[in-house]
């Protein structure tokens, strides 16, 4: 995208919202900006309505820093505790049908690599479980197959928490949620997996408290889906309504629960995306 694009045209500085203004003048675009810069600018996403302490709130606003190339960025969503949150995001974005978010990613990969040959143009699908692994599972897992070049984000938090609680495929065995009263029957779909074996040449799983941590992830696998091919990441995002602790506890409850061992971070690259992101890294130092 050309800057020009997001500039201000002389003259109606005045008339345009204080918002926008700020964004214009003190946000990330053309910027190489990361989570250690937060506060210092004007970020994608601040206000939002989503629930206190949300853990899905936090990982979406971690990852808008972490986009290498926010200006030639398009998000793709599904219905979800997210969709609520993309009205407020300062990147172009689509909300699609709930579940067939990757094949309208794909559909426009392909057309935006034809209209602008030899330019970034960074597809990014984010997503909760229940779009991703449940519901959206064939579309998601059928890009993959096909080597789609996008970049899958899931904001996991272990059930359907924008329909009132239902158990997902990610809850947990024995999960007692408000609309799964006799816990949950089978384990917690091992998504990471599944990608690895459906042909993802980056899977990474990461959480909100290891910001830097999260931010790699999410940069490592939109820059692995440029050139070599589809990546996937799963960010464990817990949500306090459905699961009953405090908004304040967000944080501490993901790293009890990475101690516990019920929930460990963990990346794989390919020869090929070790080789790519190796030779990307050196060139920045």
């Amino acid at each position: 995208m050309k800057s020009d694009l997001w500039q201000i045209s002389p003259g109606f500085e005045e008339v345009m919202p204080a918002e926008y203004r700020e964004l214009v003048d003190n946000g990330p675009f053309g910027k190489k900006l990361g989570v250690a810069d937060m506060g210092t600018f004007k970020e994608l996403l601040e206000e939002h309505p989503l629930c206190a302490g949300c853990g899905l709130a936090l990982s979406l606003r971690l990852t808008l820093i972490a986009l290498p190339n926010p200006e030639d960025t398009i998000i793709v969503g599904a219905t979800g505790c997210s969709s609520l949150a993309f009205p407020q995001v300062s990147v172009h974005n689509i909300h699609s049908l709930f579940g067939n978010q990757n094949a309208v990613a794909t559909g426009l990969k392909r057309a935006l690599s034809l209209r602008f040959p030899g330019q970034v143009k960074d597809v990014v699908v984010i997503a909760g479980d229940g779009a991703t692994c449940d519901i959206g599972l064939e579309a998601v897992v059928h890009s993959w197959f096909r080597g789609e070049k996008l970049a899958t984000i899931m904001l996991d938090n272990e059930a359907y928490a924008n329909t009132g609680g239902q158990e997902s495929g990610m809850s947990r065995i024995g999960t007692v949620l408000n609309m799964a009263p006799q816990g949950k029957k089978f384990s917690k779909v091992n998504f990471p997996e599944i990608a690895k074996a459906a042909g993802c040449a980056y899977v990474a799983v990461a959480e909100p408290s290891r910001p830097k941590r999260l931010e790699q992830a999410v940069r490592r696998a939109i820059l692995v889906a440029r050139e070599i091919g589809p990546a996937y990441v799963q960010l464990f995002t817990p949500c306090p309504t459905n699961y009953k602790f405090k908004p304040s506890e967000t944080l501490s409850l993901i790293k009890k629960r990475e101690q516990e061992g019920v929930f460990q971070t963990m990346e794989y690259l390919s020869p090929e995306a070790e080789a790519y992101i190796k030779q990307i890294e050196e060139a920045k130092r």
